[in-house]
């Protein structure tokens, strides 16, 4: 799977997890260099509390468009650390 917004492959990994829908990313599958840390912060109640980040890519900013759990409730846990996108990004195989 890859993780694709303005022409630039964000993160590609074969050992994504699916949740609701989402890919989950491996965080080392990421290219850190397009991730910028952001102060947003959402509650989910199963999965507990998310962190984003902002992407920049060319210049262009897409604010809080990837998210991730760095500490999760025991449901979860399978995805701790891992990236989900959304706000464009595409994500394909």
């Amino acid at each position: 799977m890859k993780a694709i917004w303005n022409d630039q492959i964000l993160a590609e990994s074969d050992d994504t997890i699916v949740i609701e829908g989402n890919h989950y990313f491996p965080p080392d599958s990421i290219k850190k260099d397009f991730f910028k840390p952001s102060n947003t912060h959402t509650h989910c109640p199963w999965k507990g509390e998310a962190s984003y980040y902002s992407l920049e890519v060319n210049g262009e900013v897409n604010q809080d468009a990837a998210w991730y759990y760095p500490v999760t409730k025991e449901a979860a846990k399978p995805i701790t650390g891992y990236v989900a996108f959304w706000r464009g990004v595409k994500v394909e195989s």
